[in-house]
């Protein structure tokens, strides 16, 4: 098939779900997004034998730079990404369709949040093993949109959020996933370019004709601190925006949750009591009030152990009296099911024991599981 390229080598990693299908020269699947790969040998095999389907991006001239197709986030995925780098690429070329871009994809990351809360905020959490820097950033805008809403702005200032989520860290980019990656003190250079890059994605976007004042503000004071320690101004207070601090606190989380090289990744009950205590002084008390009540005790995309020693994950949030929802994956004795069966966790035999965490993830097949079909 034409429209299937070859993976390049470093786009695949060992104990994390693929993040689309793959296939072989014929357009056959090999394997389905979600499944985990678990040896040095099966991936060879993929670099050697796979291939995947690219996104097809809009050119420059035409109108629209989003579709309007019913939302899968699993399916969207990897779309959103690629379209993401196109945007990012798009602002620093100074291309003339980068605000029509941004405003697309903003649109895009919205309605797939409204569509499918559930399966978009598990998107954070199946990814979230050693996520690259466009899938955190990916990750700060469907956290923020949650944020806003719950914390009641108001659509237009939530939508201009989701694109300074989307843009903030433009500046950083380049050398985002290099950081991530080492485990050395940082250098003089590299806080520079860290401290720096809040102004530095400002010059790119007002360069590419994007200028909307609540975009820059929201950006330029995302990393002050209510109690004045912050940077680049030092602001303190309501002198910083509520906008400002979502996108803050959605950075904040995906960092907790995020294995780094210097750093284990924290879970979800831990990053929970943090955020809590983030209400007391280093944000607007309803903000980290807000994500919590968006994640809930166990938000979508964890792996969880029942009362009957069976193992799942999280698909759905408590709705009145019910759930939270999980789907069962390994059966009392550890065995794997062939399918997969909900579970009501609000049950007794179903209650939430534990967290699990495994050193691997298990493959899942996403779309199937959150009733999207394969």
């Amino acid at each position: 098939m034409d429209n299937l390229i070859r993976i390049a080598p470093g786009a695949l990693e060992l104990g994390r779900p693929l993040p689309w299908n793959v296939y072989d020269a014929d357009g056959n699947v090999l394997l389905r997004q979600g499944y985990v790969i678990q040896t040095d040998t099966q991936l060879e095999q993929l670099f050697e034998r796979g291939r995947f389907k690219p996104r097809k991006i809009e050119r420059p001239d035409e109108e629209v730079f989003e579709d309007s197709r019913k939302r899968n986030p699993f399916s969207d995925y990897p779309d959103l990404l690629q379209a993401l780098e196109a945007t990012l690429a798009a602002i620093t070329n100074v291309d003339p369709s980068a605000q029509k871009r941004l405003l697309g994809l903003g649109r895009m990351v919205e309605r797939m949040c409204d569509e499918a809360p559930d399966a978009s905020l598990a998107l954070v959490h199946l990814y979230s093993i050693g996520p690259t820097s466009l899938e955190q950033t990916l990750f700060y805008a469907i956290l923020s949109h949650f944020i806003a809403r719950q914390f009641g702005l108001e659509e237009k200032r939530a939508s201009v959020l989701t694109a300074a989520a989307l843009t903030a860290n433009l500046a950083l980019i380049p050398v985002a996933d290099q950081l991530n990656a080492s485990n050395k003190v940082l250098t003089d250079e590299q806080r520079q370019v860290i401290r720096k890059h809040p102004e530095r994605s400002i010059q790119a976007l007002k360069a590419a004709g994007i200028s909307n004042n609540l975009l820059l503000t929201i950006i330029a004071q995302h990393h002050e601190q209510a109690d004045g320690s912050g940077y680049p101004k030092g602001l303190s207070g309501t002198e910083i925006r509520p906008e400002a601090e979502i996108l803050a606190l959605s950075e904040r989380y995906v960092a907790m949750i995020t294995k780094r090289a210097y750093r284990h990744r924290m879970n979800v009950t831990d990053a929970r009591k943090l955020i809590a205590n983030l209400a007391d002084g280093s944000f607007r008390p309803a903000i980290p009030k807000a994500l919590l009540h968006v994640l809930g005790d166990y938000p979508p995309g964890i792996l969880v152990r029942l009362d009957n020693n069976e193992v799942g994950v999280v698909t759905a949030r408590p709705v009145r009296a019910r759930g939270p929802f999980v789907k069962a994956i390994f059966g009392p004795r550890g065995n794997r099911y062939s399918g997969t069966f909900e579970r009501d966790t609000s049950l007794l035999e179903y209650n939430i024991r534990a967290l699990e965490e495994p050193e691997i993830m298990p493959s899942m097949d996403f779309s199937l599981i959150w009733g999207f079909g394969s």
